[in-house]
Parts: structure tokens; C-alpha cells; sequence
């Protein structure tokens, strides 16, 4: 490590398509010589990124193999979601523009059917990630990724706890049930327990990195927590619960650093945790919560390059104002996560 190189902690959330918004912020953090990752918390979307990076960054292969590893996982997903996926957007879709997907007929139909038939009743409920991430990521390389140590959280459906699973225990399986939306897919089973999304209990969860990663959090929010509009038809009111219910745990997290200096663990909830912390945020809410509910589930390529385009903005515009003062003090906005219906603009 070169000299004045400082060390950062990520916590990266969720939030499906938004996850290319994170990739945006990564490709411009990788890029920055001043600061080392030392340890990533990553949810749902955020966990296949953080899977990604370690692939590309082990045996060698850095911040470039990290960057090359990103942009090709996320144009593979895309061509993927091309050829196999119904949900694409109608040509009214394309001509609205913003991502949506709301005439989208297979958008529709995957709704319907979540409101109507649990996982895995569903014909569509058969869960595509755990084969794509098999494919595009090598979880061998992830595994020996020693330079950089990862979380990422599941919810346990039975105990509705959290589990942490490890960068030395990482699998497809693994990061799948951290993506597993309840109303979308069937569980993931792993050790004979089923796992849903790992939102529920924390988007990121923040209690492995006090204990184990450098002393400075960057989070990457790309889950929007307020929103210009009340959703109108049933597919979008399933969509806002969903985001609202995954920023509780954030929430109430980042409240507890802030306020409390402690931090209660994400699989024990008996245990506390003293959290002397410096917490940083790369938000992209004022952008992505004018988008329609239904693009976190646009994976057409010249969408996900927006997303990633925005995420680089809005890290080089956060590594302009904030980067000197990493290792010294806290810069986080409060904000974004206290106060985001200031964004709006209502």
C-alpha cells in the first residue's frame, strides 16, 4: 500500500436494475488511487457486485480486473435477460422513456401471477440467478480473494433472522438468496433452511464491517426511501412496500452509529456492538426516485448504462467534496436517509 493510501469500508445496497448504479460508483472508487477497499457488506444487488469485484480483483487482477469484471457481468446479465427474460418494455415503454415497464405485458403478467400463486407455485417463480451467477462468476476466485473480505446478508424465512455468510464460504446459492424478492422467486434452501432477501435485515448490514473492515463506511444508496408520488396500480404499491420495507434496517442502522455510537449484530439480535465508526454516502435517491417502480426490473443494456454513468457522476462529484476528509471525520448527509422527502421536490 502506497503511501497516504487510505483504507474504506463498502456497505452496498440493493435495489435490482438500480444495482448498475453501484456498479457506476465501484468503476469510479476502483479508479481512485487514494483509497483501498479493505471489506464490503453488500445486499441483494449490492452482494452480486461485491461477488463480481472480489472475482475480478483476486489472483492478481486489482482495481482493472475488478472494473473488467463488473462491466462484463453486467452486460452478460443484460444479453441474458434479452434472450430468456418475457420482461421487456412495450415500444409505449421505450417511447416514455425513464426505464419504465409499466405497459410491459410480461412486467404484468409476473405481478399478476405473484399476487395470485406463492413461489414456487408460479410459473415464473423458478429463479434465474442462482445458474446466471454460476456462469458469469467464478466463486473459486471469490473465495481467494484474500485481499478484500466480504458479507453478505440472507433472511432467514423460519427464524426471520439474518445470516452473514462469508467471502471464504461464498456460492451461487449464497448470493441468489441475498437477491431472493419472496414475491418473485422460490426460496433459496442452504444448509436446509430457506433464505429470502437479505434486505429485510439490513441493506447493507453495517454490523460486519465495524467489527471487521476499516474504520471509514462509504455506503452506496441506490434504494430509493421517498418518492414524488403514491404509487396507482397494484404492481407498484407491491414495488414501494418492498422499498420501504428494505430501508428500515438502514435506516434505523445508520441512526444507531450516528446517535448511539453501538450497533446491533445482524444475526444476534442479543448482541450490541460499539461502533466508533466514520460514515460516508454516495446517494444517487435524488436521481433514481424519479424513475418508475417498475425499471429495478429493466435489464435492457442502454438503460443499465445510464445507471452506471450516473453512479460514476455522482462518485466523482462525492470524491471532490469528501475524499480528503476520509480517515478524519464522518462526512455522511444526513439527508438522503432522515430526510429524503426534501429531495422530492413536493
Amino acid at each position: 500500500m502506497t503511501t497516504g493510501v487510505k483504507r474504506i469500508s463498502l456497505g452496498i445496497q440493493g435495489g435490482g436494475a438500480f444495482g448498475a448504479f453501484g456498479w457506476g460508483v465501484l468503476d469510479r472508487l476502483l479508479q481512485e488511487e487514494r483509497l483501498e477497499i479493505g471489506a464490503i457488506s453488500g445486499t441483494s444487488a449490492g452482494a452480486v457486485n461485491a461477488a463480481v469485484l472480489a472475482d475480478g480483483y483476486a489472483r492478481g487482477g486489482g482495481r482493472e480486473g475488478a472494473r473488467a469484471a463488473l462491466q462484463r457481468f453486467w452486460r452478460g446479465l443484460s444479453a441474458a435477460a434479452s434472450m430468456v427474460s418475457p420482461v421487456r418494455p412495450s415500444p409505449f415503454d421505450w417511447a416514455t422513456g425513464g426505464g419504465t415497464l409499466a405497459t410491459s405485458p410480461g412486467y404484468q403478467l409476473m405481478q399478476l401471477l405473484a399476487g395470485v400463486l406463492a413461489p414456487p407455485a408460479s410459473p415464473l417463480s423458478m429463479n434465474p440467478m442462482q445458474p446466471l451467477l454460476a456462469t458469469l462468476i467464478d466463486f473459486e476466485r471469490v473465495r481467494s480473494c484474500e485481499e478484500i473480505d466480504l458479507f453478505i446478508p440472507a433472511t432467514n424465512i423460519r427464524s426471520g433472522k439474518g445470516r452473514v455468510f462469508r467471502r471464504e464460504e461464498l456460492d451461487a446459492r449464497m448470493i441468489a438468496a441475498s437477491a431472493c424478492l419472496p414475491y418473485v422467486f422460490a426460496p433459496v434452501v442452504i444448509d436446509g433452511e430457506a433464505y429470502w432477501d437479505g434486505s429485510f435485515v439490513g441493506n447493507p448490514s453495517l454490523s460486519p464491517l465495524v467489527d471487521n473492515g476499516p474504520a471509514d463506511i462509504v455506503i452506496i444508496q441506490n434504494n430509493p426511501i421517498a418518492r414524488p408520488g403514491l404509487p396507482m396500480t397494484m404492481s407498484d404499491i407491491q414495488s414501494r412496500t418492498s422499498e420501504i420495507a428494505f430501508n428500515i434496517s438502514f435506516v434505523r442502522e445508520v441512526s444507531a452509529i450516528r446517535h448511539l455510537g453501538a450497533l446491533v449484530d445482524a444475526e444476534e439480535s442479543n448482541v450490541v456492538h460499539a461502533a466508533g465508526v466514520r460514515l460516508h454516502l454516495i446517494s444517487g435517491n435524488e436521481e433514481l426516485q424519479q424513475l418508475d417502480l417498475s425499471s429495478k426490473f429493466n435489464t435492457e443494456w442502454p438503460f443499465l448504462l445510464h445507471l452506471h454513468d450516473l453512479g460514476v457522476a455522482t462518485a466523482e462529484r462525492w470524491l471532490d467534496e469528501h475524499a480528503d476528509y476520509v480517515g478524519k471525520m464522518s462526512t455522511m448527509d444526513p439527508v438522503p436517509v432522515h430526510d429524503a422527502e426534501r429531495l422530492t421536490g413536493t
